[in-house]
């Protein structure tokens, strides 16, 4: 009889959704003398802890008569679940020391609670201790241990588990395929998979998530569209917003965006990192005005955009020019109190300066509580990029005092900055002092910026030995710097040896074979040049049409090479005519050595691309 009642109210607890009817169950039980017998009173705790009571449950817990490990493991848990670490630590050290044995779900629980705070450390003590009594091979514990090295990022450790396992579910699979997949060990991800489905055994979601994850990582769109098409294939794989979105952000970072487009506007629920995950997509391939777009269409279905998205729209803003638009950005983060952190203010001070406007760059740089080596290599960028050089050393100089140490980037832009501000000794003063000081070894691009340096002014033959010197193989950037400084300065026999560099490199860019083709015209090597333009036929290249943006009055006017089709063209032509004439009476003339076509061709284009660009201003 006694037994029948007990069974009647542990149903009735676990079909209990408030705490007053818990409440009464416990009065009741208490009134029966049910209270404190076998696992009653674990059942009781956890009702508490499930409605979210804990202390409660903890005061079931510390008036129990005697707990026996389901009444202790329910306490360890509920105090995991929500997240109280210590909590349940203390109790599992209890635990052992009051004489009750841990058993499966106490080793279980308690390291999850250890994986969920990446406490590698108690978390290898209990894992110890869960081997030593015996449970090195239950599958819980194991995946349980897997996954704690696996937050941990001890993919090593975690493998040796692994591979000592006897019995292997799909959750320890699982647990694997995603902690490689997370830990930047794509192809390994692949590999254990691999040997997953050899076993007999498929994937669910979050298998495909894993495997996803990894494609991306990657860049292998095959196997990514192979893994889309099996899921699809497979009616008991569900597609939630979670794979969806990781679909997305996979085709976008393979640049197939129509694709990404498609999986995202067949999506029932998205979320903010949904529409992140398109909105950076688009951005990260140049797409701006479609990134631009699409955060307008994300504010007006309700969904508020995060940290995250925001970063990507400034980085369209930057792209085209729209200030306006980016500058809303910048007031719409101020105004939310969103947390303006250092990849916020990065992206910030970057628009500004790539749209124009360096005093609104720097002021968004002092106004930043915090900044790492990130942000002030943004602002050092900055002054370099306007060709204030000065300025950007002094900052350098600035950013030394606060004890920041520069990195390599930092040197870069530093560099870089002097470039473009013709500041020869002073870059090659700072150059040594990176090379013997911070002994950070020179990469590419530092040796690119020292070239470019040289090179712009007129120093080419300083640039060449500078390569020669190199301790590593110098890329495209290097050549192509030193041959820009040929090209200026008319030097034919050292222009030559890069411009053959070059093409053995074979650049996927048409601006270079441009370059490469401009330097073979001013030496009249018509050969040459016919040889390059074979090539860029032959490979399909084109040179990409000039094209100018321009922002005026809140809105964007795009002018391309030859383009016809602005609303004003008529009274932007005229004014240019006006400004062309002004020209030619000061005694300009345009410069038409390095172009290929014939002269009449010639003094055409350059002057509807002089005059488009000059004239977006005055409309």
């Amino acid at each position: 009889m006694g037994l029948a009642i007990s069974k009647s109210l542990k149903t009735l607890l676990m079909a209990s959704k408030d705490k007053p009817t818990v409440a009464k169950i416990h009065a009741l039980m208490i009134l029966t003398g049910i209270f404190g017998h076998g696992n009653s009173n674990s059942k009781l705790i956890q009702s508490y802890s499930r409605l979210g009571h804990i202390e409660c449950a903890r005061q079931v817990f510390d008036k129990s008569p005697q707990c026996g490990v389901a009444a202790w493991n329910a306490m360890v848990i509920a105090y995991s679940r929500r997240g109280a670490k210590t909590e349940a630590l203390s109790l599992y050290c209890r635990m052992e020391s009051e004489g009750v044995r841990p058993d499966s779900s106490t080793y279980t629980v308690v390291l999850k609670a250890c994986a969920r705070s990446s406490d590698l450390r108690n978390g290898e003590g209990i894992w110890r201790q869960a081997v030593d009594h015996g449970y090195g091979d239950d599958v819980f514990v194991g995946t349980a241990a897997l996954n704690l090295y696996s937050k941990c990022g001890k993919m090593e450790k975690a493998m040796r588990v692994f591979d000592k396992m006897g019995r292997r579910d799909l959750v320890c699979w699982t647990t694997m395929i995603t902690g490689l997949a997370r830990n930047g060990q794509a192809r390994e991800a692949v590999d254990i998979y691999r040997k997953m489905r050899n076993n007999g055994m498929e994937g669910d979601e979050v298998v495909m998530l894993g495997l996803i994850q990894a494609c991306t990582t990657l860049g292998n769109l095959k196997m990514g569209l192979s893994i889309h098409g099996f899921m699809i294939r497979k009616d008991d794989i569900t597609m939630d917003v979670f794979v969806q979105t990781s679909l997305v952000d996979m085709y976008a970072k393979n640049g197939r965006l129509e694709i990404a487009s498609c999986v995202f506007r067949t999506m029932l629920y998205k979320n903010v990192i949904s529409w992140g995950a398109m909105i950076s997509g688009y951005a990260q391939n140049g797409f701006a005005g479609n990134a631009l777009q699409l955060m307008v269409e994300m504010q007006s279905s309700g969904c508020k955009p995060d940290s995250a998205s925001l970063v990507s729209v400034l980085l369209a803003c930057s792209q085209v020019g729209f200030m306006k638009f980016g500058k809303s950005v910048h007031g719409y983060i101020v105004r939310r109190l969103l947390h303006f952190d250092c990849a916020s203010s990065t992206a910030v001070i970057d628009m500004y300066s790539k749209c124009g406007s360096l005093s609104s760059a720097r002021k968004a740089f002092d106004q930043t509580s915090f900044r790492d080596s990130i942000s002030w290599n943004a602002i050092i960028a900055s002054y370099g990029t306007h060709g204030a050089g000065e300025e950007a050393l002094s900052l350098f100089l600035r950013m030394r005092k606060t004890n920041m140490k520069p990195d390599h980037a930092t040197f870069a832009s530093l560099l870089s900055a002097l470039s473009h501000s013709g500041l020869v000794e002073k870059g090659q003063y700072w150059f040594n002092v990176m090379v013997n000081e911070y002994k950070i070894q020179p990469s590419e691009k530092h040796y690119a910026c020292m070239v470019d340096l040289l090179s712009r002014a007129g120093k080419v033959e300083e640039a060449r030995e500078l390569i020669d010197s190199m301790i590593i193989e110098p890329g495209i950037a290097v050549w192509v710097a030193l041959l820009s400084g040929c090209c200026n300065h008319g030097k034919l026999l050292i222009g030559e040896t890069a411009a053959k560099k070059v093409l053995e490199l074979n650049p996927d860019d048409a601006g270079i074979y441009a370059l490469v083709s401009n330097f073979f015209a001013s030496a009249r090597r018509w050969d040459e040049v016919a040889e390059v333009r074979k090539i860029m036929k032959k490979t399909g290249m084109k040179k990409v049409p000039g094209c100018s943006v321009m922002e005026v009055k809140g809105k964007l006017h795009a002018f391309l090479m030859e383009d016809k089709s602005h609303h004003e063209y008529e009274e932007i032509m005229r004014v240019l005519e006006k400004l062309d004439y002004d020209m030619k009476a000061i005694g300009y003339v345009p410069e038409t050595e390095f172009v290929l076509h014939d002269q009449e061709e010639v003094k055409e284009n350059l002057g509807i691309a002089m005059k488009q660009q000059s004239s977006s201003p005055k409309l």
